[in-house]
Formats: C-alpha cells, sequence, structure tokens
C-alpha cells in the first residue's frame, strides 16, 4: 500500500515537473517571437496606425458620444464593423453582400456630404461633389451594362467595397483621380463646340493675267485698284 502510494506521489510530481517545463517553454517561445525585431516593427506600425485613424475619428461628435457610451476606442470599433463587413461580404453570409457594399458606397459618404455642407470651408464639399459624380457614373454602368455579367464574377462584391472604399478615403482621393484622367476629359470633348468654317478672301481666288492689268491688282497688295484711264 505504502509503495503505490510512493508510486503515485513520484508520478504526480513528474507530471507536475513536465507541465511546468511545457510552461516555460511555451512562455519562452512566445518571448522570443514578442521581442524579434520584425514583430515589434510591426506593432510599431500598427499603433501608430491606430492613433492615427483615432485622431482622423474624433474629429466627429457622433463617434465621440458612442465611444463615451460604451467605453470602446472609436478606433477599435470602426475596425470591428470594418471586419465584419469584410465577413458579411466575403463570405456573402445572409445574402447581405450586396445591401451592405451599397451602405458602404452611400451611407458613411452621405453623412460626411451633409457635414461638408455645413462646415464653412469649401474644400470638403468639392471632394464629395466629385466622389457622389464618379459613384454616379459608376452605379449607371453597373446597372444598365455589366449587371448581366459582373454578378457572376467570384467575390464581386469585394471588388466593388474595396473600389468604393478606394474612392472615398482622404488617403486615397481615387474620386478625384478618376474625375480628372477619364471624366473630365470626355465632358470636355463633348461640350466643345464645333469648329467655324473661315470665309474665303479675294486674295485666296486665283487672278486673270488680263483682269489683272486692266483692273490694276496688286498681288502683293491684295487689293484691287480700278483703272480710269480712258482708251483710244
Amino acid at each position: 500500500m505504502a509503495s503505490m502510494l510512493l508510486l503515485t506521489v513520484a508520478l504526480d510530481s513528474e507530471d507536475n515537473q513536465s507541465t511546468m517545463a511545457s510552461t516555460t517553454k511555451s512562455q519562452q517561445v512566445k518571448s522570443n517571437f514578442a521581442n524579434h525585431p520584425y514583430v515589434q516593427q510591426a506593432t510599431r506600425a500598427v499603433q501608430s496606425q491606430v492613433k492615427s485613424l483615432d485622431a482622423e475619428l474624433s474629429k466627429y461628435p457622433a463617434l465621440r458620444e458612442v465611444e463615451a457610451k460604451t467605453k470602446i476606442p472609436k478606433a477599435y470599433g470602426v475596425l470591428g464593423l470594418g471586419a465584419l463587413s469584410v465577413l458579411l461580404i466575403f463570405f456573402n453570409l445572409f445574402g447581405l453582400a450586396q445591401p451592405v457594399s451599397n451602405l458602404i458606397g452611400w451611407g458613411l459618404p452621405a453623412y460626411l456630404s451633409i457635414k461638408a455642407l455645413e462646415s464653412p470651408s469649401t474644400n470638403d464639399d468639392k471632394q464629395w461633389l466629385t466622389y457622389w459624380i464618379v459613384y454616379g457614373t459608376f452605379n449607371l454602368i453597373e446597372s444598365v451594362a455589366l449587371r448581366p455579367i459582373l454578378y457572376w464574377v467570384p467575390f464581386y462584391f469585394v471588388f466593388k467595397s474595396v473600389f468604393i472604399v478606394w474612392l472615398f478615403l482622404p488617403s486615397t482621393r481615387g474620386a478625384e483621380i478618376l474625375y480628372f484622367n477619364v471624366l473630365r476629359p470626355l465632358a470636355v470633348n463633348v461640350n466643345r463646340p464645333a469648329p467655324v468654317a473661315s470665309s474665303t478672301t479675294s486674295a485666296s481666288r486665283p487672278v486673270d493675267a488680263s483682269t489683272a492689268q486692266t483692273t490694276g491688282y496688286n498681288a502683293n497688295a491684295g487689293s484691287t485698284v480700278t483703272d480710269n484711264t480712258p482708251t483710244l
């Protein structure tokens, strides 16, 4: 009986030692991974981007109120909603890929357009007016010409959502790029007036030699002088 107890204690001791050894090893692996220079550099880059996003989101009072009520940082809340939108669009969960994509296209831009109209600056008005021109043109092309084709493309709404975000992000301003490089040249060519034909002058018409002698045509001056000398 005593030998059995000793054996049990020995086995428990070995199990505890192995558990402690595995825990120490896993902690060492985590520490080495966290202290790796590339990991630290990536962590600092992510933290910098989150701080920049939080500073940008602080410009909107509605987001500050939501942060105060929920105690969730604005940046993490927006990133969480973005991740949820990506999952809904990428996997088309509950058939919500198209509604979420359309909401991204007009929901946030509509709110920011209202804020731009209420602000005294005109730069943001120009930015959002340009966005709505490009977004409306894209919707027209999509609904009229490309819908029967594009809706069969895998992950179409993923690409559409990324394209829409590229259009209105302040850091990319894709709408302005498309407007000044594609839409504006087309509009200028359509509205350009037709050239007016120039009138024909007398200097451009050939003059007969005898007519030039009797009428006193001066080829260099491009004028005609009537000869009033009486004939003999």
